[in-house]
């Protein structure tokens, strides 16, 4: 037997530990070559390019970026992976070398079990991706909104760059690896499945630190959507939270279940004794593992929890509740022909619609006067309430941007007066209220003032010669309204050739689309990553429990010896499965669930059925891992029994 076959049947000998990291490194080329398929792909660029150059290159760099994520995290995964796995085997290496196995041919033997697993790894992700990549271009083309699809190719460049990658990321992680185990302690190697295991500890103020950081990155989360939308209060609720968790596991699980041994009601019942010591010792030796797993399946679910939220057509309303705007400037003598062209094409398809000619005097100050009767139409058509000035020297703030009016909501920083002035003449107006519903969004002051306030404050036409007119409309249905928007810019476009008018029509639809189709992007890439997260992250769990399976073997043999039965080993392994697998699951909820809520302050429309659904969704997958693995462990244990 040459010492390359040795290397093989160590492989074939040790996989059900090896299975997992197999798994999981062929999912993460997959995804790897999944993207380098989209970014080579050369009809994508040319529908992406055709579209908007901007979301052409947004493309192309969250291809890039989501590869380079994937490459870097994939890389500390195998090193956590592999370590594992050779603390798991030092006494088969003590025995190895016993034997007369040097250190070098140890560290080459360890070196080339790395690679086996590197290369097969690398060629089963490359071929399932192949497999699968006609269904990635159909899925790809329907997310990212092309609607002449996405033809087959031979993805020769996707392939070379992917296997180039991950060759290189095994070659560097089997060279550090194999120094990984140290060699010149000998017996420590032999003895080191033997080792008593100390007393868990934890500290009380650590444990409490937990919770203080925890809620302050919750309190900074809803500060950065209700008060302050800065980057660093985002940054530092991130910080907060994260390392509040890390003392949740490290400290706070463990002293729980110090406090829990100590009652001695509950420890002797039934199995108690055994569930909560071993839950100790396992929170103990895994925390710094559940706390990754709860962070990285946190950021999943937030990230494609949001990536959904940005597609619902409610973000394009909540910006502009309008579905076709057209402004009129400088004594626009097409105004009225323009008009009733827009609503003939409208009645023509079939949509019921609303529309409605608004004058605002942009002032000489930043402001723009909105008189009350035009404010009340357009939130009549919005079904919105509508609004009284009862006083000539009282006017109304409305919002014209989502900040505005979730400050306007919240009743923060409303002035008592304001000042509206233009050219020579200023008044000082009460403030009645601030209004809560967006219906102008073409300045982002926008006060609503009595009827004839403007008649008081300006005189003559030269003012309002000035002042742009705006013509909405608001229609139904408007997310199918993309033929009839195509149509109505095509017929604009024979009149944009004159300089002397000036108009521009913009259409809900069209903006919502080009929207789609960068989120669409977004979502793609926090889709296959969060995947690739999550993948990751069960597989941490896999990890723990088979390096640890020959210590539980000899553990529960003795026991069963003294009295443990199969159905009460059974149920003592169950309850600590469940710990292990939903402690984290359940964290991570707590966490996106706080970030979705604080993300329905910044939008409004709901995004609690996006959010419910990613939840059932992973907890389904969870629950069924969970299964699995619980079957085939307790297999393991009732066989040594």
């Amino acid at each position: 037997m040459t010492f390359r076959q040795f290397a093989f049947r160590n492989i074939v000998r040790n996989k059900r530990v090896y299975v997992a990291h197999f798994l999981s490194s062929s999912f993460s080329v997959m995804i790897f070559f999944i993207y380098a398929l989209l970014l080579f792909h050369p009809n994508l660029q040319g529908e992406l390019a055709s579209t908007s150059i901007t979301i052409s290159k947004l493309g192309m760099m969250a291809m890039k970026a989501s590869q380079y994520i994937i490459f870097t995290f994939s890389f500390f995964f195998c090193m956590y992976s592999v370590s594992a796995f050779l603390k798991a085997r030092k006494r088969e290496f003590g025995i190895l070398m016993v034997q007369g196995m040097s250190p070098k041919q140890l560290h080459q033997l360890l070196f080339m079990e790395n690679m086996m697993i590197g290369i097969a790894s690398i060629i089963v992700g490359i071929v399932t991706g192949v497999v699968f990549s006609k269904l990635i271009l159909l899925v790809s083309a329907s997310v990212l909104f092309i609607r002449n699809g996405l033809p087959f190719y031979l993805p020769w460049q996707a392939v070379s760059l992917t296997a180039l990658a991950f060759i290189v990321m095994f070659l560097v992680v089997s060279l550090l690896t194999s120094r990984l185990v140290k060699t010149n302690q000998l017996i420590e190697l032999i003895r080191s499945a033997d080792k008593p295991k100390p007393e868990p500890k934890a500290s009380v103020w650590l444990a409490l630190l937990s919770i203080v950081l925890i809620v302050a990155g919750y309190a900074s989360v809803f500060y950065f959507a209700l008060r302050e939308q800065s980057p660093y209060i985002l940054l530092a609720c991130v910080i907060l939270t994260v390392t509040g968790t890390y003392f949740l596991f490290t400290q706070l699980s463990v002293y729980v279940l110090r406090l829990l041994r100590s009652r001695r009601g509950l420890l002797l019942r039934k199995t108690n004794l055994l569930v909560l010591s071993e839950l100790g010792y396992r929170m103990r030796d895994n925390a710094v593992m559940f706390f990754m797993v709860a962070v990285v399946t946190a950021v999943s679910f937030t990230g494609i929890g949001t990536s959904f939220a940005l597609l619902n057509p409610g973000l394009a309303a909540m910006e502009n509740p309008y579905a076709f705007t057209y402004s009129s400037h400088n004594n626009n003598t097409f105004e009225a022909k323009h008009w009733k062209m827009i609503e003939q094409e409208l009645e023509q398809a079939g949509f019921a619609y609303e529309s409605a000619k608004i004058t605002a005097i942009n002032t000489t100050d930043g402001q723009a006067l909105l008189k009350l009767s035009d404010y009340n139409r357009l939130a009549e058509m919005l079904g919105y309430p509508t609004e009284s000035l009862s006083d000539p020297n009282e006017v109304i703030l409305s919002p014209s941007r989502v900040s505005q009016q979730t400050q306007f909501k919240q009743k923060i920083m409303i002035p008592e007066t304001v000042t509206i002035g233009h050219m020579d003449w200023k008044y000082d107006m009460k403030v009645k209220k601030a209004a809560t519903a967006i219906v102008y969004t073409h300045n982002e002051h926008v006060i609503v003032v009595p009827d004839d306030l403007l008649e008081r404050g300006l005189h003559g036409e030269g003012v309002n010669a000035y002042t742009p007119t705006y013509i909405q409309f608001v229609v139904k249905d408007w997310e199918y309204s993309q033929d009839v928007a195509q149509r109505i810019e095509a017929s604009l476009q024979k009149d944009y050739n004159n300089r002397e008018y000036m108009f521009y029509f913009e259409s809900l639809v069209t903006h919502w689309l080009t929207s789609k189709q960068e989120n669409g992007i977004v979502l793609m890439v926090s889709v296959l990553i969060g995947i690739v997260f999550f993948t990751f992250a069960a597989s941490f769990l896999y990890f723990r429990l088979y390096t640890d399976l020959d210590r539980d073997r000899q553990h529960y043999n003795m026991i069963a010896k003294v009295g443990l039965s199969r159905k009460e080993m059974g149920r003592v392994v169950t309850v600590q499965f469940m710990f292990m697998f939903f402690l984290p699951f359940l964290i991570a909820v707590i966490h996106s669930s706080v970030a979705f809520m604080a993300l329905q302050q910044l939008v409004s429309y709901s995004v609690l059925q996006a959010s419910i659904l990613i939840f059932i969704s992973f907890a389904a997958v969870q629950f069924a891992y969970f299964i699995g693995i619980r079957w085939r462990y307790l297999r393991n244990l009732t066989r040594a029994m």
